[in-house]
């Protein structure tokens, strides 16, 4: 069972990940706390996991990252993740397929 459980984590990752950051810039740390927060736990991320996903997200154009200090404070700075356009027109189509594939699965499952 558990492989089955990996790939659908898998697939579904970069959909959820992008619904995220289109809502507010984010950190990588403060994106697995909130992948956490939004799935009642189910999804907890370590950072090795997380980063790929970004990096592929970014090679694909579909995020841009930008460093944000903090002035006057003694913290690193952080590396913040935001959508382009691409991004979100991708996150559009794959939330409408997602969602039909969903139905399909539930179609048969259900029977």
């Amino acid at each position: 069972m558990n492989s089955i459980h990996q790939q659908l984590k898998k697939g579904a990752l970069e959909i959820m990940v992008l619904k995220i950051i289109s809502e507010e810039d984010v950190y990588g740390y403060e994106l697995i706390k909130k992948l956490e927060l939004y799935s009642e736990q189910y999804f907890s991320l370590k950072e090795g996991s997380l980063y790929p996903i970004l990096y592929r997200l970014e090679d694909k154009k579909m995020l841009e990252s930008y460093q944000k200090s903090f002035e006057g404070e003694r913290r690193v700075p952080r590396k913040y993740y935001h959508i382009t356009q691409v991004g979100i027109a991708w996150l559009e189509k794959a939330t409408e397929e997602w969602f039909f594939f969903q139905s399909k699965v539930e179609t048969i499952l259900k029977r």
